[in-house]
């Protein structure tokens, strides 16, 4: 298997070669040079297995680079540590699925992919004698995840960028707390867009990038959108156990990564309905679903932070396929999305685009409605984030068919929100509990870049 980029500016590479970029270095996002499809008799023969067994099979299909034994212990390495024997199990309420995708360490979805990419890199270093410095930004679930995959780790020194204030408490705390000598917290004044340009900024500095070897957590790296893309076979494996109507997934989508790991499953046969790809009050994916409309606006701060982002760093994966992988029509969709704040697609790229997904905005009141009814009429805590998908698929999908809503933080991460909601206090894991009261670390900064690259030279180790 070998990867290419989005953008069309370099060779082939192996897969581990495109752990270690994560960016292109022409700017793009990697991805495979073609998808493999898994037969309905190879579907068939994955239903018993466990869910490290099944991620095997899944990323073995991509990686012809390290061998299978040591790809499955690096996998039963990465979910050891989950809270769950099936790591991501699924329950059924009010008519819906939940896959609950909150049993890693930091309690979000992040850690199914972050756990696995950090023994990637630790292993890949190792072999090649190398040394890496990771930077990321984060809205708040993915810092806190990278941070607790590699803590510790030989050869990896990880510099994790996040809006000041603008996550939750427990999030900020899951990051600061950590105060390994390899691993650095970043709080900007600013956005997580601020953070995430930042990085890409970064990174595009090829020079920059080589001399101080840079590696890349944020989901612009495949492996990641890879160990995801598991979760949605092991779903619908499980789903279908009990039924055989359509199966549809809602997904609470900030950056696209998570909902592009479901259209890869999709490309690979899974037979999946419709994505729905449910957004707050940040609606650019929605606006351009429905309306045609890829036109950029103003980050708005919600109760549902991890989704408050405009520009979705993996929808550039997603139009490269739209725009049947053409790296110069794609060139040209971002040149106007600089010059004039917009992206534009014809009628029947649009009608490609309804084929496959579906997509509705929910915004804070509705979000906070839901919390309240769907823990009124079944006793269970729905995350501020885990409720826009819910509300998202209870509005838009068929109860003829079977709806499962991806469950990406645990309540607790988000205690303040679903608290206020509910009027009533939340349990804290013991994890959760644990935090308050620890030393934290933290730089605080301006969004200046000059400031960032500075701070990262003076600390690299």
């Amino acid at each position: 298997m070998r990867y290419i980029s989005t953008r069309g500016g370099i060779a082939s590479i192996s897969f581990k070669d495109a752990v270690m970029m994560g960016l292109a270095s022409d700017g793009g996002l990697l991805l495979p040079e073609a998808y493999p499809e898994v037969t309905a008799d190879q579907l068939e023969s994955w239903r018993r297995l466990t869910y490290p067994e099944l991620a095997f099979e899944v990323i073995s299909l991509y990686v012809d680079d390290i061998s299978a034994g040591d790809l499955k212990e690096l996998i039963n390495r990465s979910y050891e540590s989950f809270s769950h024997p099936e790591v991501t199990p699924i329950v059924k309420k009010d008519g819906v699925y939940i896959l609950e995708l909150f049993h890693g360490v930091t309690l979000a979805f992040k850690d199914v992919a972050l756990q696995f990419l950090g023994n990637l890199f630790e292993f890949i270093l190792a072999e090649r004698k190398q040394s890496l410095n990771i930077i990321g930004a984060t809205s708040g679930d993915t810092g806190s995840a990278a941070i607790h995959g590699v803590r510790g780790k030989k050869g990896i020194a990880i510099f994790i960028l996040h809006p000041l204030g603008k996550t939750s408490a427990v999030q900020a705390l899951q990051m600061t707390s950590v105060t390994d000598s390899n691993v650095h917290n970043i709080a900007l004044r600013g956005t997580f867009d601020d953070c995430q340009d930042m990085v890409k900024e970064l990174f595009g500095d090829l020079d920059f990038k080589e001399k101080y070897s840079l590696g890349a957590v944020n989901s612009i790296n495949w492996a990641r959108v890879l160990a995801q893309v598991v979760y949605y076979f092991y779903a619908w494996l499980r789903v279908t156990d009990e039924t055989d109507v359509p199966v549809h997934f809602s997904v609470p989508t900030g950056n696209f990564g998570d909902i592009f790991a479901g259209y890869v499953a999709k490309r690979m046969g899974l037979p999946i309905d419709k994505l729905l790809l449910a957004t707050n009050e940040n609606n650019i994916l929605t606006r351009f679903i429905n309306e045609s409309d890829y036109s950029l606006g103003k980050v708005v701060s919600t109760v549902s932070p991890s989704m408050d982002i405009q520009i979705a760093s993996n929808f550039e994966r997603y139009l490269f396929h739209l725009f049947a992988d053409d790296s110069d029509r794609l060139k040209e969709a971002f040149a106007e999305l600089k010059e004039r704040g917009r992206i534009s697609c014809s009628p029947d790229e649009m009608a490609l685009v309804r084929k496959d997904f579906c997509s509705v905005s929910v915004n804070q009141a509705e979000t906070l409605q839901t919390i309240r009814d769907f823990h009124a009429e079944t006793g269970y805590l729905l995350d501020p984030h885990t409720a826009v998908g819910v509300k998202a698929a209870l509005d838009l999908l068929s109860p003829d068919s079977s709806r499962v809503c991806l469950a990406t933080a645990h309540p607790a991460k988000f205690s303040e929100t679903v608290e206020r909601s509910l009027g009533v206090q939340v349990p804290l894991p013991e994890s959760v509990k644990e935090l308050y009261g620890k030393p934290t670390r933290c730089e605080i900064m301006d969004a200046d870049i000059c400031k960032v690259r500075e701070f990262f030279i003076a600390n690299i180790g």
